[in-house]
């Protein structure tokens, strides 16, 4: 759990977005992958820019690849969607690697650095983008702001007698097929742009094996005789969640080259905390399930051209101060604090604190 400082800071932090492709006939890159200094994008149109064809600035706006341009303006409703999907997965992203060393930077160039290399963070940031586009668009169309979907069809499922499909589900079916076409097909010839892939793959097939079945009873006396039932994904949070355990858990592949790109026969092994496989394997790809990187992580303790290191940030005592420290010691500062306190309600709506003041202790990292 987030303690008040933390979780109010992350309420109040304003998201510095990203929605760039890189150049490249068979390549197609969106959200955190991008590879060019940081926009600052809007969350959605501003009033005079509802009517007519509005979302072709957003679009544009958006510095989209030439085929993700034109899908993004046949429909209204696709800009929006996109620029919603990045800050959810920058947010899910920074959330996630809070308590970590490298606390996802999505500053320009130590992110475009990030991105050069095969690390276990280019993999998750792949994965991130991917299901975050995933998401977005399938609450989008079950939310009736897109013109070419819209609620899920019923799908085959169990006992069709023993209820009715009612609700309003949402529609993955459309939303893999567009995120799919969207970022295109790349390379098969590099290995790296093929780890790049299934990293992405990765991440939709986490929002797929997270949808569950709602259903809502209807029947005198509830007694159920007829039910409506629809489809929903889990939430966000819960996809960043389950990425950030196979981001632990990263499956390293070994070329000979031992090169961020290149061909040649590669063999896996597992992150630390993992068991190594019974000897060398050549697989191209291990296991869907699983992120792949080809080259080990930096320490991301002191300032290099991947992060800033962790001099001056806030840990927390006898939980990461000696991690994300990397063993340099932390500086205690003391602090008066007031907050309101024995809260009480009163009448109606009226709520009646007092003003109580504690003294509280704040760890930083030493440089």
């Amino acid at each position: 759990m987030l303690d008040g400082h933390l979780l109010l800071g992350w309420l109040s932090f304003t998201i510095i977005v990203l929605l760039i492709s890189l150049p490249g006939p068979c390549t197609a890159y969106f959200g955190l992958t991008g590879n060019e200094p940081l926009s600052i994008l809007p969350l959605s149109s501003q009033p005079d820019e509802r009517a007519g064809k509005a979302h072709y600035k957003l679009c544009d706006r958006l510095k989209l690849e030439k085929k993700q341009r034109r899908m993004c303006r046949r429909d209204p409703g696709v800009a929006e969607t996109l620029m919603e999907a990045i800050s959810m997965s920058a947010l899910e992203c920074q959330y996630q690697f809070r308590f970590e060393r490298w606390n996802c930077t999505l500053e320009g160039r130590y992110r475009a650095n990030i991105l050069k290399r095969g690390f276990k963070e280019t993999a998750f940031l792949y994965a991130i983008s991917s299901a975050g586009l995933t998401h977005a668009m399938a609450k989008a169309c079950s939310a009736g702001r897109m013109e070419r979907c819209t609620c899920d069809e019923a799908p085959d499922l169990e006992n069709r007698k023993a209820w009715q499909w009612g609700g309003c589900g949402d529609n993955l079916k459309y939303s893999n097929k567009f995120v799919k076409d969207f970022l295109g097909k790349r390379s098969n010839k590099d290995l790296r742009a093929r780890i790049d892939m299934h990293n992405s793959n990765v991440g939709m097939k986490v929002i797929k094996a997270g949808v569950e079945t709602t259903c809502k009873c209807h029947g005198v006396s509830g007694s159920c005789t007829v039910q409506t039932c629809w489809r929903q994904l889990a939430p966000f949070h819960e996809i960043g969640k389950q990425l950030k355990q196979r981001y632990e858990t990263s499956i390293k592949l070994v070329s000979p080259s031992n090169e961020a790109t290149g061909e040649g026969e590669i063999s896996q092994t597992r992150s630390q905390g993992q068991q190594p496989s019974p000897g060398p394997r050549t697989e191209l790809i291990p296991r869907t399930s699983d992120l792949l990187h080809i080259e080990d992580s930096p320490s991301f303790c002191r300032p290099s051209k991947y992060s800033a290191g962790t001099m001056a940030r806030k840990c927390y005592k006898d939980k990461n101060c000696e991690a994300i420290c990397c063993g340099r010691g932390h500086n205690t500062q003391s602090r008066v604090v007031t907050r309101p306190c024995q809260c009480q309600v009163r009448w109606c709506c009226y709520v009646e604190c007092k003003q109580c003041t504690q003294r509280e202790e704040v760890y930083t990292c030493k440089g």
